[in-house]
């Protein structure tokens, strides 16, 4: 049963960081050798509908962010090329309804780090024009727009460039996401945001205090706000010294405890981490997640909601 379920929901995840772990390592999407944590064979065979594929400024290229990001982008449409009888670059929900009536995999392409627009409205413009359609506002630390979980010792939120990133951003139809970015900095995308944000790989503070997962109030207010959180299989985040998809599935029970069934996902962080639950070692795992949660009692209508229908729901409604 939890296989049948499994290919028959629509599933989205939010975050992978296999673009950059592609470029440096000089692999292609078509198949790592069994090295990497995902790709085109490990997508279809995990029953992967969409993939957002994040082009991520690591701090190291914080000088050359426009160029990283370039070469990134570069790399994506290179792949969307040489593959495209089996992936298809979405810009929105026509396009995935394009992949899942041909049998293909969408691709979503995101920015990991607002350092990328240098602090240019401009800049951002171009990035939308080039498909962009989800930007992760900070990475950890302070940039442009504002300052990320490794800056909470300031209280620093958005600047007034990052109020006015949020703003531009709902203007054109992106995704505004507050992974990574500062608690106060998250309270002032809520305030400003006039579309739902989401949070594309964040875990709950309650089950495991760390800078990055987000606090019971910050969960409710995402979910007030129409938003979606990603549940993310890193380790630190999850808590506990070996996770298993247990403890995966034990954040998205606080999450429905705390702010109910709409506004939870999967935001794997693939290719992000060295190390992931016992269970969950590929994409080509996530058919366990849904096992999963079919055994701690939850029905389809609710599974296919975690699975991918709340993040279609937000694609749906923000990006244009």
């Amino acid at each position: 049963m939890a296989k049948t379920l499994h290919y028959e929901s629509i599933v989205i995840d939010t975050h992978c960081d296999t673009l950059s772990v592609m470029l440096d390592g000089g692999w292609h999407l078509a198949g790592f050798s069994g090295q990497g944590q995902l790709d085109l064979p490990r997508l279809k065979e995990g029953g992967v509908d969409v993939q957002f594929f994040s082009a991520f400024v690591a701090p190291e290229y914080k000088p050359v962010a426009v160029r990283r990001v370039m070469e990134l982008i570069d790399l994506f449409y290179q792949e969307m090329e040489e593959n495209s009888d089996v992936i298809l670059h979405a810009k929105g929900l026509a396009d995935i309804n394009e992949a899942l009536a041909t049998g293909k995999v969408a691709a979503f392409l995101s920015i990991e780090g607002g350092e990328a627009l240098e602090g240019s409205l401009g800049v951002l413009r171009v990035l939308h024009r080039m498909g962009v359609r989800s930007i992760t506002l900070t990475w950890n630390g302070r940039n442009e727009l504002g300052d990320g979980v490794g800056e909470e010792s300031t209280g620093g939120g958005l600047t007034g460039f990052g109020i006015a990133t949020v703003m531009e951003m709902n203007r054109l139809g992106m995704l505004v996401d507050v992974s990574h970015l500062s608690e106060r900095g998250f309270w002032d995308v809520i305030k400003v945001s006039r579309q739902p944000v989401i949070a594309s790989h964040s875990n709950c503070r309650a089950i495991c205090d760390h800078p990055r997962n987000l606090k019971d109030e910050q969960i409710k207010a995402l979910a007030s706000n129409g938003g979606v959180m990603g549940i993310a299989f890193v380790p630190d985040f999850l808590g506990g010294e070996s996770p298993s998809i247990d403890d995966v599935i034990a954040h998205i029970d606080h999450v429905i405890a705390v702010a109910g069934p709409d506004c939870v996902g999967i935001g794997s962080d693939f290719d992000g981490t060295d190390i992931l639950p016992a269970g969950l070692d590929a994409c080509s795992s996530l058919p366990a997640v849904t096992s999963g949660l079919l055994k701690r009692g939850y029905n389809g209508e609710v599974i296919k909601k975690i699975l991918g229908g709340n993040f279609l729901r937000v694609i749906g409604q923000v990006i244009k």
